[in-house]
């Protein structure tokens, strides 16, 4: 009798993220270093445009894992979504390279795009917060400067 062939391993699956924790984010930072050109407005402006230069670069305002990072928003040209907990969410649009992956989880500061124009017709980082999936000013959050 033939010998029977060993049964071929079962690909381990990929590790998933570990959970986010639900405490809440006790610093945010600036992601960019520009001054905001348009402000906050509850209805009309759903987050803090920065000025900057093309290329300069965007940071994870607080600890997460990006959710997002792609063009199909409509209105944020290229869009990178990190949420950091089971309560806020930071979304930074209009960036020229996305350089975080979906999945991907980062630490405050990390380089996770670069400033740019998509889907705008200026060179402006576009910068929301939510809390429980409603906007608010980024600017109560941020520490002063």
């Amino acid at each position: 009798p033939k010998p029977k062939p060993k049964p071929k391993p079962k690909p381990k699956p990929k590790p998933k993220p570990a959970p986010l924790p639900n405490a809440p984010v006790d610093r945010w930072g600036w992601p960019v270093k520009g001054r905001i050109a348009r402000a906050y407005a509850e209805d009309v402006h759903k987050g803090i445009d920065l000025i900057g230069s093309r290329g300069d670069p965007v940071r994870a305002s607080a600890a997460g894992v990006v959710v997002y990072a792609g063009t199909g928003v409509t209105g944020y040209g290229a869009l990178i979504i990190v949420k950091h907990n089971d309560t806020y969410l930071s979304a930074y649009g209009h960036n020229d390279a996305l350089l975080a992956a979906e999945g991907e989880p980062v630490s405050a500061g990390t380089l996770i795009a670069r400033m740019g124009s998509s889907g705008t017709d200026s060179v402006k980082l576009h910068f929301e917060i939510r809390r429980n999936g409603r906007p608010i000013n980024p600017a109560t959050l941020l520490p002063s400067r």
